[in-house]
């Protein structure tokens, strides 16, 4: 069977996905820590994400590490774990460089496991400058020189919004209520307050279909 490196946050995208990638491939889950406020919350979600029957063909998750700590100021939201408010445009929450940094990461990993597809889920709504095809075409083609073997990254999800994923999660079984969406979580919790609670309450809606996560709080502020 082939294999795939998917890059999981055990968010709604990346979990379901790992489901969709898994009916096709060996699928080998990868997280990077960057070093920010909410990644431990992250981690612990995805172990609990993994152990689903669903998943049961999936390897394990591997973490690798690639701080941003030393590229954000300290005082920058996502180390300081105190995001913006849920009316925030996307365009105020971009992490330079987020998907360069990932990729990157996971790509040496795969030269060295004979892994030559990466996946990722970014939507079609993403508004990022390392979230386009021309980056995600040029980055395989840089990847695959540097790396001496073929490396090609995937977006399958890129023409699909959040409700279309949320919908495609329910047809493959992926435990919706095991996922996590939320830049200030705790033990489990979405906080309820910032704009990827507010993204994930919109996307819920839209899809028509009842969010089980669990929210410290039930309005957005």
């Amino acid at each position: 069977m082939n294999a795939t490196a998917v890059l999981l946050s055990a968010g709604l995208d990346s979990a379901v996905l790992v489901a969709s990638e898994a009916q096709r491939a060996q699928v080998h889950p990868v997280y990077v820590s960057a070093g920010l406020a909410w990644e431990r919350e992250e981690r612990a979600m995805a172990g609990r994400l993994l152990q689903a029957p669903l998943f049961r063909n999936v390897k394990p998750l591997v973490t690798l590490d690639f701080t941003a700590r030393d590229l954000y100021d300290r005082s920058h939201w996502a180390l300081r774990g105190t995001p913006p408010a849920s009316d925030t445009p996307d365009s105020d929450v971009y992490l330079v460089g987020r998907n360069v940094m990932l990729v990157t990461k996971v790509a040496i990993y795969c030269a060295q496991h004979g892994i030559s597809r990466i996946a990722l889920g970014p939507l079609a709504a993403n508004p990022f400058p390392d979230a386009t095809p021309a980056f995600f075409a040029a980055i395989s083609t840089a990847l695959t020189l540097g790396l001496a073997q073929p490396i090609e990254v995937v977006t399958p999800f890129a023409q699909m919004h959040k409700a279309d994923v949320i919908r495609a999660g329910i047809e493959l079984g992926v435990p919706l209520g095991l996922t996590l969406s939320c830049m200030e979580p705790r033990r489990g919790r979405h906080c309820g307050r910032c704009s990827k609670c507010r993204e994930r309450r919109d996307a819920f809606a839209a899809a028509h279909v009842a969010d089980p996560a669990r929210f410290a709080v039930t309005t957005s502020r």
